[in-house]
């Protein structure tokens, strides 16, 4: 119970209704920064996939790179960079939560492209498809159950990872367990982490939302 009145208490503080430590103001600072570094990640994951998977080599340095990224302490590398480049840069925080969301993106969509049944692709090529052509209405469609997990692990990884970015400085809803533990006021700290785990609930059901609207009956019936 000590929970939920904690969650209440931070809730009902009028210092969270308005201005820029308002609930509202910290949650569109955390989507906004977590929307950024999907979308670099993705950037920088799909078009690597798409190439090795369609051409269906790279199996090892991609397990290799995706290994790598996973082993990569985020917190670490946020405050190295944030001494290297400055506390107030943005890519103190970017390049180590972009370095996190690549390996899930890039190992996921290379497998599911690989995963995709021969017989279809030479289908395709039979009928005289060009490469683009066999990877955008072929490949693509059929690993995108697979893409979209990759994706979906991405996004609540980083939903979650970037609210350490508020030990150096920067806004989102890190910013209240940052600033709760620092005044030692427990509430803060705990409606801070209520509000990440409902963020990335949110994340969870957008991508399932995703999913039924993006991917063929067919294909999650098989899932």
């Amino acid at each position: 119970m000590n929970l939920v009145n904690d969650i209440r208490a931070f809730f009902g503080d009028p210092k969270f209704h308005s201005g820029y430590d308002s609930i509202w103001q910290r949650l569109a600072e955390h989507c906004w920064y977590s929307l950024i570094m999907i979308a670099c990640a993705a950037a920088i994951a799909l078009p690597l996939a798409f190439l090795t998977g369609h051409t269906g080599r790279g199996d090892g340095p991609i397990s290799a790179l995706a290994a790598v990224g996973r082993a990569m302490p985020s917190l670490g590398l946020i405050v190295l960079l944030a001494v290297k480049i400055g506390v107030f840069s943005f890519y103190a925080a970017l390049i180590p939560l972009v370095a996190l969301a690549v390996p899930p993106i890039l190992l996921t969509t290379h497998e599911g492209l690989r995963a995709v049944d021969r017989s279809v692709v030479d289908a395709a090529r039979g009928m005289g498809m060009r490469p683009m052509q066999i990877l955008l209405r072929v490949e693509v469609p059929s690993a995108l159950p697979l893409i979209l997990s990759g994706l979906r692990t991405a996004a609540v990884q980083v939903v979650a990872t970037t609210t350490i970015a508020a030990v150096i400085s920067f806004g989102g809803l890190g910013r209240y367990v940052v600033d709760g533990l620092f005044e030692y006021d427990y509430n803060q700290v705990v409606g801070g982490a209520f509000l990440v785990t409902m963020l990335s609930l949110a994340t969870l059901a957008l991508f399932a939302l995703l999913s039924r609207l993006l991917v063929s009956p067919g294909l999650r019936r098989r899932d």
